[in-house]
């Protein structure tokens, strides 16, 4: 997937939704390598070795994938970078009981970044 591609998906109304995995790949493209861990009040990568508090990081996009035939099929993608470590990477965020725990620092810098 191109990244004018991507950019189309990310667009509202555009009737199209690609799978998780195309646009997995499509941001690792882009650079965003580093699998992110959510840890309640930060995220955690390279192996556990980094930890990157809300303060760090900037949410840089985020892509939703809703699946009507199924519900539990429901996630959200954001692709992250924390410029002091020099580290751009996703996070899979799943909706519902499956949602991981988060402090509330965390749940108002991904609010902010949804407004």
């Amino acid at each position: 997937m191109e990244t004018e591609r991507l950019d189309d998906i990310m667009q509202a109304g555009t009737g199209f939704m690609a799978d998780l995995s195309s646009a997995i790949r499509a941001f690792v493209k882009q650079g965003y390598t580093e699998n992110l861990t959510l840890k309640i009040d930060h995220f955690e990568c390279c192996s556990g070795k980094q930890k990157i508090y809300t303060q760090e990081f900037e949410v840089d996009n985020v892509v939703r994938f809703e699946n009507t035939s199924d519900p539990d099929d429901q996630s959200i993608l954001y692709a992250i970078s924390a410029p002091k470590y020099g580290i751009k990477g996703l996070y899979v965020e799943a909706y519902g009981i499956y949602q991981d725990e988060q402090s509330h620092d965390m749940i108002e810098k991904f609010k902010h970044h949804r407004q």
